[in-house]
């Protein structure tokens, strides 16, 4: 029997937005804990631009396929998986492939996308919301009436995590590139929002922490940030470092390491193990899922693209131009208006 040719996007070289193109694949068959899965929806993530540039390839055994998250329709299930079946409208976390008009997903790392909620939307929330959860909470243990400084306060993770926190009740400053930037920022719950290109960040967010600096600081950009994180960042404060936009590498001064009685910690979760993964999205139903129901944390999308306009979607990505999730769609997604206020 002839397997089905797939849709689906790769990186033909290592490149900007032009290499992206789209193949045809086979899909294997399903092994123990996986589904098959007709995708709706998914997310467009700064990982699949380092995958796309040759700087973040996928892991062993995984597919050259793009994509980490992915909203879609169950066609088919291991015998051993019991908790959905074909029909059921699910979310999921993946290594890889979500960038595809069908894709295999492990069951431990799926939600039920909850009713009322656009699979438009539930294509935006296994990559960010898991990250999110994951080193705002879980590993850097922000909690209510602390204060976070979280840098990209317009990009996809910084939208996420400024809706959680201050779900939460925490308050949330944030960095941007422009004044519209920090003025969108603050329409989805920042306190302030500092113009990084106008303003040291560090001077200013003293100044809104009465010189205490916040007790968590969220960071993608590392390099540069690195130090004046580790200046700003009060006593017994946590930084919770996730990305290496302008390098993993800078000469520091470490101590206040240990003259602040500081933690410093990372993580990447594409590679990590499928339990820890299933654990994350047990935490994420438990914890998140009724945010989203009660509309607190609902995903805020920026924009949607056809997946065979992805180069136009990565472009979007490049120029930092989005606030909240950029969502590619296949034919299978229904495209009807999202509810009001998703959008900014």
């Amino acid at each position: 029997m002839t397997q089905m040719q797939i849709p689906s996007v790769v990186a033909t070289r290592p490149g900007g937005p032009e290499v992206l193109d789209i193949v045809h694949r086979t899909l294997p068959d399903l092994g123990p804990g996986e589904m098959r899965v007709r995708v709706h929806a998914a997310g467009v993530n700064r990982p699949d631009a380092m995958q796309r540039e040759g700087a973040y390839p996928p892991p062993a055994g995984v597919t050259d396929v793009l994509g980490l998250e992915l909203s879609g329709e169950v066609m088919a299930t291991a015998p051993d998986v019991t908790r959905f079946r074909p029909g059921d409208r699910i979310m999921a976390l993946v290594a890889g492939g979500a960038y595809a008009h069908e894709a295999i997903v492990q069951v431990d790392a799926c939600l039920p996308v909850p009713d009322g909620l656009s699979m438009i939307e539930a294509a935006g929330i296994p990559e960010t919301y898991f990250t999110v959860w994951s080193n705002l909470f879980q590993r850097a243990g922000l909690t209510a009436g602390e204060t976070v400084l979280i840098h990209g306060g317009t990009s996809g993770i910084g939208v996420t995590a400024t809706l959680l926190a201050t779900a939460l009740g925490a308050r949330v400053i944030t960095t941007c590139g422009s004044d519209q930037k920090c003025r969108a920022s603050e329409r989805i719950g920042a306190s302030a929002s500092i113009n990084y290109r106008d303003s040291d960040f560090v001077t200013e967010v003293r100044a809104l922490t009465q010189g205490r600096g916040p007790e968590v600081i969220l960071d993608m950009v590392g390099g540069p940030y690195m130090q004046r994180n580790l200046d700003l960042v009060a006593e017994d404060g946590r930084i919770a470092q996730i990305a290496f936009q302008q390098g993993s590498q800078a000469q520091m001064n470490m101590g206040p390491l240990l003259f602040k009685r500081l933690t410093l910690t990372g993580s990447t979760l594409r590679a990590r193990p499928l339990a820890m993964k299933a654990a994350l999205a047990r935490a994420v139903e438990d914890h998140v899922l009724p945010l989203i129901r009660n509309g607190q944390a609902r995903p805020m999308i920026d924009s949607t693209f056809d997946l065979d306009d992805v180069r136009a979607a990565h472009a979007r990505l490049e120029a930092s131009a989005h606030t909240g999730k950029i969502i590619l769609t296949t034919p299978a997604c229904d495209k009807a208006p999202l509810p009001q206020g998703v959008t900014p």
